[in-house]
C-alpha cells in the first residue's frame, strides 16, 4: 500500500486524518482507490471526471506527477503521494 498524505484543506474529507493509505499500481488506481473509501475527494481532486484539476498539485514520492506520466505514474507500495492544493495570493 502507499501512504497518501493530505494538505490540511483536503482532511476534512477523510475524517480530520494527515494520512491514509491506498492500494494501486499507478496514480490513477490510487486515487480510484481513496474515491471507494473517500468520495468528497474527487470533487476536489478531479472534478471533470478524468484529470486532475489544475487547481491540486500531485506528488510521488516529491516529484510532480506533471513532470513523470501524470496519471499513469507508477506507484510502489512503499511510495507516498502528496495532494497538494494550489494557493493564491496577492491583494
Amino acid at each position: 500500500m502507499a501512504t497518501v498524505r493530505l494538505a490540511p484543506v483536503l482532511r476534512a474529507s477523510v475524517g480530520g486524518s494527515k494520512q491514509v493509505s491506498a492500494q494501486g499500481s499507478n496514480l490513477n488506481e490510487i486515487l480510484a482507490n481513496l474515491y471507494e473509501s473517500y468520495p468528497a475527494l474527487k470533487e476536489q481532486i478531479q472534478p471533470e471526471g478524468d484529470t486532475l484539476s489544475r487547481y491540486i498539485n500531485v506528488y510521488v514520492n516529491d516529484q510532480d506527477v506533471r513532470y513523470l506520466q501524470g496519471l499513469e505514474t507508477s506507484i510502489g507500495p512503499g511510495d507516498t503521494v502528496i495532494l497538494l492544493p494550489a494557493m493564491a495570493g496577492g491583494r
